[in-house]
């Protein structure tokens, strides 16, 4: 217990320093673009610092505050593409990495994608009224979408698809799917690289979701698990994770299943900015090996 209150206040203290020159250079100019760039040079730090700690638990604990932070912030300017992106890239991670019940990843995962849309729809208006279209008319949208604008598309299709996984239940939110598949297989036309290689393994679990009697693509699956990897240069280890969950267990392969996760237990945190990821990801390859004679 103690040792987690060190972290948290550890954690809080690089965060309120940020804080504190964010603050500072709000109190003593008037300059717009001083306080825009201020606001954006502080939500990146955000995102460095949780993306770079090694205690799940701290972030977990740590981070609710300054989602809220993240929020007045574009609150006050709201037309901000950059800063809606970092908010939705925030509220998305906690979203799908820690939430505690169904309501609140609904909550967080809805406000994650309500910024990246906006975001979106700033950086290309054809992109306002996309939930209300057709899917050939997205589809005509998706093409005319270049080299500059495919982060931007990433973080709109993933939070996109962070939504339908909150509520998958919902037949009208699962409906949707097709377009995001769309969206992030655009990202992947465009640049595949974008984002350590992960719209291969948004694609992968989307693949995954059904097994082949009912029209899932397995293979296809297979192909985008192993090139996420691939890009990673073999250092994503919630891809590997995400491998053995949902395309070994639905093909009830146990030995591809053991030796991923096996990967994954022995394997370091890799690169800063993939130690928090890769910390969940061997929490949750321990958890997954010791289930394993339960589901085979």
């Amino acid at each position: 217990m103690e040792s987690q209150l060190i972290s948290i206040r550890l954690f809080n203290a690089r965060l309120i320093k940020r804080l504190i020159l964010l603050l500072t250079v709000l109190g003593i100019t008037g300059c717009g673009q001083v306080i825009t760039n201020a606001k954006i040079e502080f939500s990146q730090d955000l995102s460095a610092t949780i993306l770079e700690f090694d205690d799940p638990e701290t972030i977990k604990k740590g981070v609710p505050a300054y989602l809220i932070l993240i929020s007045s912030m574009i609150k006050g300017d709201p037309d901000n593409p950059d800063l809606l992106e970092s908010g939705a890239k925030l509220y998305g991670a906690y979203a799908s990495g820690f939430s505690d019940s169904d309501e609140s990843k609904r909550a967080l995962s809805k406000r994650a994608y309500d910024y990246a849309g906006r975001a979106m729809c700033i950086r290309n208006p054809d992109f306002c009224e996309v939930k209300s279209i057709s899917y050939f008319e997205y589809e005509k949208k998706l093409k005319k979408v270049d080299l500059s604008q495919v982060e931007s598309l990433f973080i709109f299709a993933s939070s996109w698809a962070g939504v339908i996984e909150a509520n998958s239940s919902d037949w009208n939110a699962v409906a949707e799917l097709p377009k995001v598949k769309a969206g992030i297989s655009r990202v992947i036309e465009i640049d595949e690289t974008v984002n350590n290689g992960n719209a291969h393994l948004y694609m992968a679990v989307m693949e995954s979701l059904l097994p082949p009697t009912l029209g899932g693509k397995p293979e296809l699956a297979k192909k985008h698990f192993d090139r996420a990897i691939e890009i990673s240069n073999g250092e994503n280890q919630m891809a590997r994770v995400l491998y053995a969950e949902k395309y070994a267990r639905m093909l009830f392969d146990r030995e591809l299943h053991d030796k991923l996760l096996k990967q994954v237990v022995e394997a370091d945190t890799g690169p800063q900015d993939q130690i928090l990821s890769n910390t969940l990801a061997k929490q949750r390859a321990a958890e997954l090996l010791r289930g394993a004679d339960d589901y085979f």
